[in-house]
C-alpha cells in the first residue's frame, strides 16, 4: 500500500505544532522518543542543522537514558564539525548502548576528521569482533575506506577477503576485490578465494570473471578465456567479460577471436573509442590496414584530440607506402602535440620518402633534440642526410649520436660511410675496423645505407680479414 505524501506532511505539520507548543512551555504535551526522531530528521532533511540539533538536545532532556537520541546528537555534531563534543556524547551514549553499530561509525568518522588514523583503524579492529553477519560487513567496509584513505592497500584487500568469506556473495565486495586484486597483484590469492567461492556458488557470474581477472594477471591467458565464457554462460551479456577476452586473445595473437569479442562489447555497450582502437590495433596486426583505419577513424570520431589516434592511422598509410596520405595525418598529429617525437620521426620518414630532404631533416632533429638518446631518431636523422647528400651534416651529426648515444656501434658504421662518401678513405676504414670489432652484427645497416660500397676492394678486404681473424 502506498504511502499518502497528503497524509505525512498533515502528520509532520502536526508534530511539528506539537514541538513548537512544547518548546513555548506546555509540558502537558507528552512526546514519545520516535516522535522527537522524526522531528530531528525533518530538520535534518531541511538542512537547518542548528533547529535539529537544538531537537535534539530537547529531545534528551526527556529521555536521557536513550542511547539513539545521543548518537542521533553526536551525528548532528559531527556535521558541525564539532568533533570532541560529538566523541564526548558518543562515550556517554556507549553507556546506555554498546551494541549500536552507528556508534563505531561515527567515531570513526570523528577520529578521522582529527586525523586520527590509528585510533580509528583500533576502535574499527576491535569492532569487527562484536558484530556478526550483516553489521560485521558493514564494519569491515568502513575499515576498508579507511585503510584506502591511508594508503595501506594491502590491508583494503584483506578487509575485502574478510568480508567475502563471512558474505560469498556480496556484490559490493567482488566488484571491489577485482579492482585491489589488479592493484596489488594478489593474484594467486585472488584465484584460491574465487575457486572456493564458485565451489559453493557455480552461477556466481561476478566470481567467474574475478577469477579470470585474476589468471589474467598472473598471464595465464588461455585459463582466463576459458573462466570468462564461464561467466559468460551465465550472463551473456557481460560486457566486461567480453572486453578482457578481447584482451586476453590479443595477448595471444589470435586477434580474429579478439576482434569478434570486441565487437559483441560495441554490441552490448555505447562505442567508446578504447574499443575502436583495439579492433584497428588487431587489423593492423593482421596488416589489413583498410580495415585498421577504419576503426582508428571511427575512435577519433569520439575522441578528435588524441593525436596518437591520428598517428596510428599515418603508420597505416606508411606501411603501404602510401606516403602523402600519412603526412597529412601526421599534420593532424603533430597540431595536437608538436613536440611528440614519434611523430616527429615518422613524419621525417615520410619526407625523406618524398625526396624533401630539407622538410625531412628539420623534423629528424626535432625527434633527436627532444629525445637524444633514442638511437633510432639519431639512425633515420643521419641516414636522411647521407641520401639527401648533406656530407658534412651528417659527419657531424654521426659524431653527435656517438657522444649521445655511449658509442653505439650503428653510429660507427654510419660514421665511416659518410667518410667513405667525402672520400676520406683512410679515416673511414679506420671508423669500419672499430665497428667490426665492436659489433659484426650491425654491418647489414652499413651496406644498406651505400650497397655499392661492398665494390670497394679495400672494404671487401677488411671484411674478410676480419672474419678470418673471428
Amino acid at each position: 500500500m502506498k504511502k499518502d505524501p497528503y497524509h505525512d506532511k498533515e502528520s509532520i505539520d502536526e508534530l511539528l505544532k506539537q514541538y513548537h507548543n512544547l518548546r513555548n512551555g506546555q509540558k502537558s504535551i507528552f512526546f514519545e522518543e520516535e516522535a522527537f526522531e522524526k522531528i530531528i530528521d525533518y530538520f535534518d532533511d531541511q538542512e537547518d542543522l542548528s533547529k535539529a540539533l537544538e531537537a535534539a538536545e530537547t529531545a534528551i532532556e526527556y529521555y536521557p537514558y536513550s542511547g539513539s537520541l545521543l548518537i542521533r546528537k553526536a551525528d548532528l555534531l559531527l556535521a558541525t564539525r564539532k568533533y570532541n563534543e560529538a566523541l564526548r556524547v558518543l562515550e556517554k551514549a556507549e553507556l546506555f548502548d554498546a551494541t549500536d553499530i552507528n556508534l563505531y561509525i561515527l567515531k570513526t568518522d570523528a577520529y578521522l576528521a582529527m586525523d586520527m588514523q590509528e585510533k580509528a583503524v583500533a576502535l574499527l579492529e576491535q569492532a569487527v569482533h562484536f558484530f556478526e553477519g550483516e553489521e560485521k560487513v558493514e564494519l569491515l567496509f568502513e575499515l576498508a575506506d579507511v585503510y584506502d584513505d591511508y594508503e595501506e592497500f594491502d590491508k583494503v584487500f584483506d578487509c575485502l577477503k574478510v568480508i567475502l568469506e563471512c558474505d560469498p556473495t556480496n556484490d559490493e565486495a567482488l566488484y571491489k576485490i577485482c579492482f585491489w586484486t589488479d592493484f596489488t597483484g594478489r593474484n594467486e590469492e585472488s584465484i584460491k578465494l574465487h575457486l572456493k567461492i564458485i565451489d559453493d556458488h557455480p552461477f556466481n557470474e561476478i566470481a567467474w570473471f574475478n577469477l579470470a581477472a585474476a589468471y589474467q594477471g598472473l598471464k595465464l591467458y588461455e585459463k582466463a578465456i576459458d573462466a570468462y565464457q564461464y561467466a559468460l554462460a551465465i550472463d551473456e551479456k557481460f560486457d566486461y567479460a567480453y572486453r578482457n577476452i578481447g584482451d586476453a586473445y590479443i595477448r595471444l595473437r589470435k586477434y580474429k577471436d579478439a576482434i569478434e569479442a570486441l565487437e559483441k562489447v560495441l554490441e552490448l555497450s555505447k562505442p567508446e573509442e578504447v574499443i575502436y582502437e583495439a579492433i584497428g590495433h588487431c587489423y593492423d596486426r593482421m596488416k589489413n590496414f583498410a580495415q585498421a583505419r577504419f576503426h582508428y577513424r571511427k575512435a577519433s570520431h569520439l575522441n578528435p584530440d588524441d593525436s596518437k589516434l591520428f598517428y596510428k592511422i599515418a603508420c597505416t598509410y606508411y606501411n603501404e607506402g602510401q606516403w602523402a596520405s600519412a603526412v597529412k595525418q601526421l599534420e593532424s598529429a603533430l597540431k595536437i602535440q608538436r613536440l611528440q617525437p614519434e611523430y616527429n620521426l615518422l613524419m621525417g620518414e615520410c619526407k625523406l620518402q618524398l625526396t624533401e630532404y630539407k622538410e625531412a631533416v628539420q623534423y629528424l632533429s626535432t625527434a633527436v633534440r627532444v629525445r637524444p638518446k633514442n638511437v633510432s631518431g639519431w639512425e633515420a636523422l643521419i641516414r636522411c642526410l647521407y641520401t639527401a647528400g648533406f656530407f658534412p651534416e651528417g659527419r657531424q651529426q654521426a659524431l653527435a649520436a656517438l657522444s649521445h648515444t655511449n658509442n653505439k656501434a650503428v653510429f660507427f658504421y654510419y660514421l665511416s660511410a659518410i667518410l667513405f662518401a667525402m672520400n676520406k678513405t683512410k679515416e673511414a676504414l679506420l671508423y669500419l675496423e672499430k665497428a667490426l670489432s665492436v659489433s659484426p652484427k650491425h654491418l647489414k645497416k652499413f651496406v644498406q645505407l651505400n650497397p655499392s660500397i661492398l665494390q670497394n676492394p679495400l672494404v671487401v678486404d677488411l671484411i674478410a680479414q676480419y672474419k678470418r681473424s673471428r
